[in-house]
């Protein structure tokens, strides 16, 4: 399995790797992380290796004493900076539209060559490895793998290539403020797309869009971004944290939480400024970062409108046990604001809240407003609508046993949303895909 990230924050990703191996797969996941050393470690019976990128800093990053003009600039205001970005967008524009023209997908390569340092990183390491099926999670590590099956196949091995959309890429928010990110990477997964044997993904809307996007000839399998439920802790497990001793609240005081992560686009600051309609109602914040730039602007903000004494950010707890520390709290928020990518899947939280049996009070995106109001688990609000949203907790608060009681029903959707119940599709794909190796190896996914 390839990833591009350092692996711990990635609970994706620890799943499919930690299930696998469990099923029987001998799995090596290799990540990577701007270390100068290699770390390596057991997770159950899986092999983890973060491989170091060392090295320069990405392509198109400032050197250090530009990053440091940069900073002293946005601190009185930034407005050099905002004139220069938009100064030099025709130049980046006309940039995408030669290469796309000249090269096609392979535009890339000018766009974002900075790709090419993972393909240095992980290309080695892949080759020595030898694999029979290689597990390529979003969408950088795509063309790493599938450059990688070629090798192998060209070598007289024959390797299956599964992709892991995590997300859809046409949708998602630039990762660097430029105009050529996109169409870079959209160029890039268009050039390697036809080499995967099957696609992997985490929603059925997101499935449907793929499949109309890279005309797939099968859908994707759907994999659940679901929790654990049926692990065992280890003896020496600490016991699960008290959310309301984090708060410094009891058991009568109308508690709150948003866990995950924290930007202006996850509508963390409406909550907050619903507060003062919200009497007595406290917010707990479960950030990977207590001390993150925007976690601090947000409670700043809560101190502006005299509520910093019932927001409470308090830190991540082991994977293992976040459903159970959450349950402590009343509601559970995600007010996420409108976003293509934020329209089409359940989200992590999503069902780390439904397994702690908390009502959920979600913005209008699609797909989770969709199944909140199916299943009657929680409310629904008009995004970025504070008012709407003190209505929405209200509701749930002033009955929260009508929503929790969808979890203990007789069409309870909770056994559905376990990672056990994803762990034996995905089984099932790989033991499909390597009982098919022998055969005229034609593409099953693409027309």
């Amino acid at each position: 399995m390839l990833v591009d990230n350092g692996v711990e924050g990635d609970s994706r990703v620890q799943k499919a790797a930690r299930s696998a191996a469990e099923a029987g797969w001998e799995v090596t996941l290799l990540g990577c992380a701007r270390t100068d050393t290699e770390r390596d470690w057991r997770l159950g019976p899986a092999h983890v290796r973060v491989l170091p990128m060392g090295g320069p800093a990405p392509a198109g990053a400032a050197p250090r004493g530009v990053r440091g003009l940069r900073r002293r600039l946005v601190d009185r205001g930034g407005l050099p900076l905002r004139a220069a970005r938009l100064a030099r967008r025709p130049v980046e524009h006309a940039q995408v539209a030669l290469w796309r023209t000249v090269q096609g997908d392979r535009a890339w390569r000018r766009l974002e060559p900075g790709l090419w340092t993972y393909e240095r990183t992980f290309g080695p390491v892949l080759d020595a490895l030898a694999p029979d099926l290689v597990h390529a999670h979003d969408f950088r590590m795509l063309g790493v793998a599938a450059r990688a099956v070629r090798r192998a196949r060209d070598a007289g091995r024959d390797v299956r290539l599964v992709w892991d959309a995590h997300e859809w890429l046409p949708g998602a928010k630039p990762r660097r403020d430029n105009v050529r990110w996109l169409p870079a990477h959209l160029a890039y997964v268009r050039e390697y797309v036809g080499a995967v044997d099957a696609v992997v993904t985490v929603s059925d809307t997101l499935a449907d869009l793929l499949r109309a996007e890279h005309d797939l000839t099968e859908p994707p399998t759907v994999l659940l971004n679901a929790p654990v439920v049926a692990e065992v802790p280890p003896a020496d497990a600490r016991p699960v944290p008290d959310l309301r001793q984090f708060c410094g609240v009891g058991r009568d005081t109308p508690l709150l939480v948003y866990s995950g992560a924290m930007a202006v686009q996850r509508g963390v600051g409406d909550v907050v400024a619903a507060l003062p309609r919200l009497d007595g109602v406290h917010l707990a914040l479960v950030a990977g970062d207590p001390s993150a730039a925007y976690v601090l602007e947000v409670r700043a903000a809560a101190a502006r409108l005299g509520v910093a004494d019932r927001v409470h950010v308090v830190p991540y707890v082991p994977h293992g046990q976040v459903s159970a520390f959450l349950g402590a709290a009343d509601v559970g928020l995600i007010p996420i604001h409108h976003w293509p990518n934020h329209e089409i899947a359940l989200i992590t939280k999503f069902f780390e809240y439904a397994h702690a049996r908390l009502p959920i009070v979600v913005s209008d995106v699609r797909t989770m407003a969709e199944t909140v109001r199916a299943t009657g688990q929680g409310e629904v609000f008009r995004a970025r609508d504070v008012s709407d949203l003190v209505r929405a907790i209200r509701a749930v608060l002033a009955d929260p046993r009508r929503y929790r009681s969808v979890y203990d029903g007789p069409d309870s959707p909770l056994p559905g949303w376990t990672w056990e119940a994803q762990a034996g599709r995905l089984d099932a794909l790989y033991r499909r895909l390597l009982d098919s190796a022998a055969s005229s190896g034609t593409k099953a996914t693409r027309r």
